[in-house]
């Protein structure tokens, strides 16, 4: 073999290791663990609001979107920070762009199939919506889920708070001993709120921060008595004990009213999705009768006037079974 033909050998090699390098390096600084846990915080520091205003564009042009072009039109977008902070709520890791991009791309492939099928053009619309909704329903479910587990395990949070204080340790040592004791998602809102006050934000944006993180009415007790505390002196550790007393009574008396008015929600459920399931198991078995309904004007009065009133029920049976303790 010749001494060029061992040069570019050696060469080829080289290129593919530096090509392997720079593909692990490009991998491990944008997908990364590191990098997923950098995206996490900034996110979770932006739904807080409380910064000061060039930290929260930065903070906002991170997390909106990768791309450039894109920050920067979703930065011109009303109420953009509103679906920041619900997606922050929620826990999932998404950002404003894919959401959006989930959101819009439901909606356009609900559009085109309801054309397809020859659906009135009100009631491919409808159905469009429903299917763009999707997206903004798992959100709020998920952020449903979520403020239920930081709830139930509150209690237990300001029991070691409590103690931590009578033991003799500061308010952040203690925020630091819950948020590395206790379970997610209460143990990370606790370390993100610990962090911020050990990198020299004040312990009053810190829990303002992690009260617009969690918009929780049990958890804005428990903040309100610490800022309380913090100015007109008092025991605090004696503080979270009744709140934390509280807070277990009010579950109790949640899961009565939950239990009470399941068989109300179920039903509710039921209602709602029966005429869709209807419409489509006759369509499906015989299409050219059930065509009828849209393809006549007196069907599309009945249409109409159908989603109008199940739009309403949904709504008076929502405010029946709702109930707030």
């Amino acid at each position: 073999m010749s001494n060029l033909a061992v040069a570019a050998a050696v060469l080829l090699f080289l290129a593919v290791f530096l090509a392997i390098e720079a593909l692990y390096i490009w991998w491990n600084s944008s997908k990364g663990p590191e990098a997923r846990r950098i995206d996490k915080r900034l996110r979770m520091m932006s739904a807080g609001g409380h910064v000061d205003s060039a930290q929260s564009t930065l903070l906002k042009q991170r997390m909106l979107s990768n791309s450039p072009g894109l920050e920067r039109l979703l930065l011109h977008l009303p109420r953009i920070g509103s679906i920041d902070r619900l997606i922050t709520q929620s826990g999932v890791d998404w950002t404003v762009a894919s959401f959006l991009g989930t959101s819009g791309g439901l909606f356009l492939t609900g559009l085109l199939g309801g054309l397809v099928l020859r659906f009135p053009l009100p009631v491919s619309v409808f159905g469009a919506i429903l299917l763009g909704l999707i997206p903004l329903e798992y959100l709020i479910f998920r952020r449903a889920q979520r403020l239920r587990r930081f709830e139930q395990v509150l209690p237990d949070a300001l029991d070691l708070i409590g103690r931590a204080l009578r033991a003799g340790h500061a308010f952040p040592s203690a925020l630091q001993m819950a948020g590395s004791e206790l379970p997610e998602p209460l143990g990370e809102e606790f370390r993100q709120t610990f962090d911020e006050v050990n990198y020299g934000i004040s312990v009053q944006d810190a829990l303002q921060n992690l009260a617009t993180r969690v918009p929780s009415t049990d958890l804005g007790f428990f903040v309100i008595a610490v800022l309380i505390q913090r100015e007109t002196g008092g025991n605090l550790a004696e503080v979270l004990d009744n709140i934390s007393h509280i807070i277990r009574d009010r579950l109790k008396l949640l899961g009565k009213v939950r239990t009470l008015s399941a068989e109300g929600r179920f039903s509710a459920l039921v209602l709602t999705l029966l005429p869709f399931f209807t419409a489509g198991l006759l369509f499906a078995i015989d299409s050219k009768f059930m065509s009828t309904l849209w393809t006549e004007p007196a069907g599309v009065k009945m249409i109409y006037g159908g989603l109008f009133f199940m739009v309403l029920g949904v709504l008076w049976m929502r405010k029946i079974i709702r109930i707030h303790v």
